[in-house]
């Protein structure tokens, strides 16, 4: 018998200042740390479609500095100070968070309230941040191999909807934008009532909160209403099939699925779906495919979970010498398997076990928790869902998987992406 991981309850104290900056605190005297995350609901879907890649444009921007703080000054602040702080940006957030000695809060809040209330939005940092990220873009999409797919698998998979721009954005869009329209999404974004600050660590609750209070009350509540995209994803109604020629030696498939929005019941069991069929070297595809069959030399599957729908990913690289159809035809046939056969007691059990692991592992460190406790606000309608998610998935039966798998892996609407070598590419002869 199997004894369940208990997980420790995440005790927190939440409030909300007038502007309506709303404020998490987690305390955990373990480690002389804090971590401090400040989350905006700003990511890429909710950007003008003429000017995407303004949120990802954001989180390199918001460390050109502010009226306090000198130009690129932000991380030599914080590591002179014994901290580490970074940025993300999704389809649907942003985040900023710092790790830094429990004595050095006010540091942290300090560099987060000027960012929010006065960042430099100028010519000068829009100029050398737009260089960079055309350079990364140029990293990303066209150098590393197969990565071309964050762009070409969301324009298929999210014909309506502005799910379908990557990340990234465009180079050309970035390039049009005026001062004024960068200023004008600071000031749409960027305001109190549009983020969440979630600090867990060592910390004194009564006196983090006169921080926050002394760093955060002040700043003006946001009046202009963020965009959000008001659109029911369009299922497709047949495959789209497509060939991407890219900087590769061995073809692959990547093969996308639409999923429910964040929190949707489905979410859980298509998150253990994805574990079972490519979790490591034991799981069902990496057995049939690597082991077995060795018609792949890799193959990854992973749930995308996001707010307004969601996608599904596997992704196989073909051995030497394998045809990319019949990789393909493989990979449908695992899935068939699971579509009929579903996943016997024993393989839920293990399942089941691991995600128990990863969840509860997962809160083993103060800066998963600040920014899981931020995420759980914003999207699954309170912070205590930090506590709640790992009995949801514990809720999940092995018929689940068996349905979520039919209902949700349908080839007659899924995109699948044929990646070839460029030099397999085919030219056309010029008519004389």
């Amino acid at each position: 018998m199997v004894t369940a991981l208990a997980q420790t309850k995440i005790e927190y104290k939440e409030f909300t200042l007038d502007n309506g900056l709303h404020v998490i605190l987690h305390k955990d005297s373990s480690t002389p740390i804090v971590a401090t995350s400040l989350l905006y609901h700003v990511g890429s879907k909710n950007e003008n479609p003429e000017r995407t890649g303004f949120a990802h444009f954001f989180e390199h921007l918001m460390f050109e500095g502010s009226e306090n703080i000198p130009r690129g000054k932000f991380f030599e602040i914080v590591e002179s100070a014994g901290g580490t702080l970074n940025a993300g940006t999704s389809q649907d957030y942003t985040v900023y968070y710092e790790i830094l000695p429990s004595n050095q809060l006010e540091l942290s809040l300090y560099l987060e309230s000027e960012r929010m209330l006065h960042a430099k939005v100028d010519q000068v940092g829009v100029d050398t941040q737009r260089e960079v990220i055309k350079q990364e873009m140029k990293q990303v999409m066209e150098e590393q191999p197969y990565m071309s797919f964050q762009k070409e698998m969301p324009i298929r998979l999210y014909p309506n909807h502005p799910y379908k721009s990557p990340i990234i954005g465009s180079a050309a869009h970035l390039d049009a934008a005026t001062l004024e329209e960068f200023q004008e999404f600071y000031k749409t974004f960027y305001v109190p009532n549009n983020a969440t600050l979630s600090i867990a660590g060592d910390l004194d609750y009564a006196k983090t909160e006169a921080m926050v209070r002394k760093y955060f009350s002040e700043i003006p509540a946001g009046t202009k209403t963020p965009f959000r995209p008001n659109v029911e994803i369009q299922k497709l109604t047949s495959e789209v099939k497509d060939i991407v020629y890219d900087n590769i030696q061995l073809p692959a498939v990547f093969q996308g699925y639409l999923m429910p929005e964040k929190g949707h019941p489905d979410t859980y069991a298509l998150d253990l779906l994805s574990t079972y069929l490519l979790s490591g070297k034991s799981s069902l595809m990496y057995r049939e495919l690597v082991d077995k069959s060795q018609k792949a030399v890799q193959a990854v599957a992973f749930p995308n979970d996001l707010e307004d729908g969601g996608m599904f990913l596997i992704l196989a690289i073909a051995n030497m010498g394998v045809e990319i159809e019949d990789l393909n035809s493989a990979i449908d046939e695992v899935l068939a398997t699971v579509k009929q056969n579903g996943i016997d007691e024993k393989e839920f059990q293990k399942l089941i076990n691991i995600k128990e692991n990863q969840l509860v592992n997962g809160l083993g460190s103060v800066a998963t928790i600040s920014q899981r406790l931020a995420q759980s606000h914003v999207f699954y309608g309170g912070a205590d869902y930090i506590n709640t998610q790992l009995e949801l998935f514990r809720k999940v039966k092995p018929e689940d998987i068996k349905n979520v798998a039919q209902k949700y892996l349908d080839p007659k609407s899924r995109v699948v992406l044929t990646y070839l070598p460029k030099s397999a590419q085919q030219t056309e002869t010029p008519q004389q």
